[in-house]
C-alpha cells in the first residue's frame, strides 16, 4: 500500500481558511482546537516585505515523534496507508504527543481530557470521498493521495521558511512554495 499524504500548492492558496473551517466543522471541534491550521508568515522590510500562508495539519510523518513518544500506544502509524491515527480509547491525556510533534498537529481537548488530531478523514475516504479540507478548498490548493506520486509530479519541498527542518520527522507532505518560502537553507535576496 502506498504512503498517503497531503500536497499543498502555496502559489494558489488565497489563505481563505476554508480548509481550516471545514476540518473544524467535520470534526465538531471546540474553540481553540484545530486539526488543520492556516499559519501566516511575514517578514522583510520596506521596500521588500513578504508574506505567505501555509495550510498545515498532521503530516503523517515517516518518523512520527507523536507515535514514538506515546506511552500507551494511542498514536499509531497504520501499515496499510501510512496515516497516523489516534485511538481515543487508549489516550490518557498525558500530552506527550502534543509536546513531541514539531508541527503542533495533536491538539489537547481540556474538556475531554484527551488529545485529538487529523486522521485524513479516514471515515470519508472509506466511502470514496476526499478529506474535508481537500474537498472544501476553493482554489484546489490541497490534494490528498500517494505521496511518491506527488513528489514525482510536483517536485516541491517540505523545507519551508517557518517550518521545522524536515529531517526531524520526515513529513509526508509536498509543498509547492512561493518565491518567499524557499528552503531555510537557501538565502533569499532582499527579503530578510
Amino acid at each position: 500500500m502506498p504512503q498517503l499524504g497531503f500536497y499543498y500548492d502555496m502559489t494558489v492558496c488565497s489563505s481563505c481558511k476554508t480548509c481550516q473551517i471545514a476540518c473544524k466543522d467535520k470534526n465538531n471541534l471546540d474553540v481553540g482546537i484545530n486539526f488543520r491550521k492556516v499559519h501566516y508568515f511575514e517578514g522583510g522590510k520596506f521596500p521588500n516585505p513578504w508574506a505567505y500562508p501555509i495550510s498545515m495539519s498532521c503530516n503523517h510523518c515517516a518518523k512520527p515523534k507523536c507515535v514514538e513518544n506515546c506511552p500507551t500506544g494511542a498514536m499509531v502509524k497504520r501499515s496499510e496507508d501510512g496515516v497516523v491515527i489516534h485511538r481515543k480509547e487508549r489516550c490518557i491525556g498525558c500530552q506527550m504527543c502534543v509536546w513531541s510533534c514539531p508541527y503542533g498537529a495533536p491538539q489537547y481537548n481540556k474538556k475531554a481530557g484527551k488529545v485529538g488530531k487529523c486522521d485524513s478523514c479516514v471515515d470519508l475516504r472509506a466511502n470514496g470521498e476526499q478529506p474535508a479540507c481537500v474537498s472544501s478548498c476553493l482554489m484546489r490548493a490541497l490534494q490528498f493521495g500517494d505521496i511518491e506520486e506527488f513528489r514525482q509530479k510536483y517536485g516541491g519541498t517540505v523545507d519551508i521558511k517557518g517550518l521545522p527542518e524536515s529531517g526531524i520527522t520526515s513529513p509526508n507532505t509536498v509543498i509547492t512554495p512561493n518565491q518567499y518560502a524557499l528552503s531555510v537553507n537557501r538565502r533569499l535576496d532582499n527579503v530578510d
